[in-house]
């Protein structure tokens, strides 16, 4: 036993002692190479400090400062792999490491804000209608500019949105296009829309041209490709998706429990080679043709029959039993798979139908990622773990099935049902890089009524914005500005102005009262307006236009304005009635005149009417109050083509106010106690008889119906059978119990 011990112990002394010397060798060799290192260097006249004084030394000086996308041709790319060799050439690449704050000139937006410029079209360049409605939204929107020297943001007229080289869309030599505009200035400043990159087999994400510093706003773009704050995924859409407007969710009703026939479906393509049919041809696998219905096929393409398996013809006959639609409308949870490419038309059709999608594309940059939480509309899954989709919905419980769904509805009616909603999200987004210190927060992107409708430069706190007073646990305003409409001049102390002042004067809720002058004649002298116990400020309108009362004036300082004619006749007890009952819808218009629309079958268009019925979708603003941000938005939303029509007719205005909240709202205005008084005083003798007399007054309102529909791409007003009326109101009880006593006796 103790020889063993002895053996073991010289053993172990053997071993160390040879590793001594063996990196004793080691070291000893190379100092032996670094002083012959330093040898030579002495030879050649150079010099280098002693061991005792060293410093790390720089391979060379500092380099000046180039964009990212510049550097390709460093010295850093000779230990590169050859693949990121080949990447670094494509056109995808070169601008990977692009950031607004590396490639893009903020300098040409502080002039004249966020403007885009569209190139005119080139003679003989086609384009495909999906691009033409591209570019006429941005024609359209409020950040067009026809002048490039105005512009902060330039988009091409070459039809880049196909770039798969077997499509009969795809543009030619679209490289030496580009290279040759003017202000190209590499891409800087510009942004290009794709949907469609690469072809057979391997649809990379190359769009075939040098795209330099331009941003992409592309579908179907890869986490990989993607660059934060820098690029905009935007979804993949058909030829048939509309320019405008656009059709509103399926979901008509909150219904509880909020389960479907289907729990989760599936019908599309089946891919038997090639990228994207891993996933696809593993579907069979969950669908149990009951609550999970997942249906492929093989039937498409030419060559299909050559590439079929053993399951093409079951599939074929399964595939054919059910209807797409019906499914899609029947659905809780609706199955988006990766195809070819990481998008899927299948993604907005299961937003507008209120299907909560089950995203399963791994590396799908999901559209207007960067401002939209999709965790709240939508379930994201893995590929890799296909087969726990199922149990995995199935353990949602009712209460967020539900909230899915109506965040589906908004998401989809915001950003999603239009080309123009599209296009126009994509430039607010890029907005508010720009403008950081005003951007729009993630409440405003995911709550109604949506980015589009918030515009930041109102104001960069919510609760000066009528939608968020809830979220914020705020109470509506307590006070209103009376904003009074007057086009006659004052002749006489009896007109009806005058007393309008003194029954708004004498409400407890008014704050203050504008008289917007838009007469001819001067001013009045300020004696000839009654002494009230609220300040009465008389201003003129800009241009006495019809469009002037709805403009932003800084005189009104609260967030509630009660509109009112110069010939309305309303009591003090009408008036706190009317704002009692708007504090509790704060978002949408609260008034006493009452108009509606209707579909005209013999004239195919729409019409208007003032009957007196228990329908109406308009609250007229001679008599109304809502919130001061819809001048605002009155005032920098709508574009100036309708205004001016408005201005020219000097009708309409309050029409078009009430086509605005609605888009807005989603939502009827409110009528309040019903007075029958209000009809006849407007025939009377007063300033506006002959317009409400003139029969083209009534013509013109029925063309500027169809005008404004025809803008808005679908028409936003809401019929409506709800009246509001105080406690009591007609009661058979005692006068003395009702607060709004009054209201009965006019």
């Amino acid at each position: 036993m103790q020889a063993k011990k002895r053996y073991f112990i010289l053993l172990s002394a053997g071993s160390c002692l040879a590793l001594l010397f063996y990196f004793g060798g080691l070291q000893f060799r190379a100092s032996r190479s670094h002083s012959r290192r330093e040898e030579h260097s002495g030879r050649n006249g150079l010099h280098h400090p002693s061991p005792d004084h060293f410093w790390p030394r720089f391979p060379d000086a500092l380099r000046p400062f180039v964009p990212w996308d510049q550097l390709e041709n460093e010295d850093s790319s000779v230990h590169i792999s050859p693949r990121q060799k080949r990447d670094a050439n494509s056109s995808i690449y070169k601008g990977k490491k692009c950031r607004m704050e590396s490639c893009f000139d903020f300098t040409l937006c502080k002039k004249n804000g966020f403007k885009v410029y569209v190139y005119p079209q080139q003679k003989g360049e086609k384009i495909a209608e999906s691009y033409q409605n591209i570019l006429a939204a941005i024609e359209g929107s409020r950040f067009y500019t026809s002048d490039p020297s105005q512009a902060c943001l330039f988009v091409l007229s070459l039809d880049t949105l196909d770039r798969d080289q077997l499509s009969p869309q795809y543009v030619h030599n679209l490289r030496s296009k580009v290279q040759s505009l003017h202000l190209w200035n590499n891409g800087r400043n510009h942004l290009i829309f794709n949907l469609y990159s690469g072809t057979w087999p391997d649809y990379t994400e190359d769009v075939g041209f040098d795209i330099g510093q331009a941003m992409l706003a592309k579908a179907s773009i890869s986490t990989e490709n993607f660059r934060p704050n820098f690029d905009v995924s935007i979804p993949l859409f058909s030829k048939d998706h509309p320019r405008t407007g656009g059709e509103r969710g399926f979901l008509k009703f909150n219904t509880i429990p909020p389960l479907r026939k289907y729990m989760l479906v599936f019908k599309g393509k089946r891919y038997l080679t090639g990228i994207g049919s891993d996933t696809r041809n593993a579907l069979y696998h969950v669908h149990n043709g009951e609550d999970v219905v997942l249906l492929t096929t093989c039937k498409h393409g030419k060559d299909w029959q050559k590439h079929k398996d053993s399951r093409c013809d079951r599939d074929n006959t399964e595939y054919e039993k059910y209807d797409y639609r019906e499914m899609l409308h029947n659905a809780t949870f609706c199955l988006v798979p990766r195809g070819r490419r990481l998008g899927s038309f299948r993604f907005l059709e299961a937003l507008q139908a209120a299907c909560v999608p089950v995203m399963l594309s791994n590396g799908w940059e999901l559209p207007f990622s960067e401002v939209i939480n999709w965790n709240q509309a939508a379930v994201i899954g893995d590929e890799r773990l296909l087969l726990q989709i199922p149990s995995t919905i199935r353990s949602i419980h009712q209460d967020k099935i539900l909230a899915l769904r109506q965040q589906t509805q908004f998401l989809w009616e915001a950003y999603f049902s239009s080309v123009e909603k599209i296009v126009l999200t994509t430039l607010e987004i890029i907005q508010d890089r720009i403008f950081k210190h005003i951007s729009r927060n993630s409440l405003i992107w995911n709550k109604h009524p949506g980015g589009l409708f918030v515009l930041p430069q109102y104001s960069s706190y919510l609760g000066d914005f009528p939608y968020y007073y809830a979220n914020l646990g705020l109470k509506p305003p307590s006070k209103f500005t009376a904003v009074i409409h007057a086009v006659t001049p004052l002749v006489s102390q009896s007109q009806p102005v005058l007393k309008l002042v003194m029954a708004a004067a004498k409400s407890q809720y008014c704050a203050q009262i504008i008289v917007l002058w838009n007469c001819d004649k001067p001013l009045p002298a300020k004696h000839r307006w009654p002494a009230t116990a609220v300040p009465v400020i008389v201003i003129e309108g800009e241009s006495k236009v019809m469009s002037s009362r709805f403009l932003p004036y800084d005189n009104i300082v609260t967030d509630a304005v009660l509109s009112l004619d110069e010939d309305t006749v309303l009591s003090t007890t009408e008036v706190d009635f009317a704002f009692t009952v708007w504090q509790s819808f704060p978002e949408r218009i609260v008034g006493y005149p009452a108009r509606s629309h209707f579909w005209d079958n013999s004239k195919e268009r729409w019409g208007y009417t003032s009957k007196w019925t228990n329908d109406y979708s308009m609250v007229l603003t001679g008599a109304a109050i809502y919130h001061k941000y819809y001048h605002y938005l009155y005032t920098h939303y709508l574009p100036a083509s309708l205004k001016n029509m408005v201005d020219q007719l000097a009708n309409c205005e309050d029409i078009l106010m009430n086509f605005l909240v609605s888009a807005v709202t989603k939502l009827p205005p409110i009528k309040v106690t019903q007075k029958k008084q209000y009809k006849e005083t407007m025939m009377g003798q007063t300033s506006r008889a002959s317009r409400w007399a003139d029969p083209d007054h009534f013509a013109q309102r029925q063309s500027c119906m169809n005008t404004f529909a025809s803008w808005f791409g679908y028409m936003p007003l809401i019929h409506s059978q709800m009246r509001l009326d105080p406690v009591l109101f007609k009661d058979q009880v005692s006068i003395l119990r009702k607060k709004y006593r009054d209201i009965e006796r006019l």
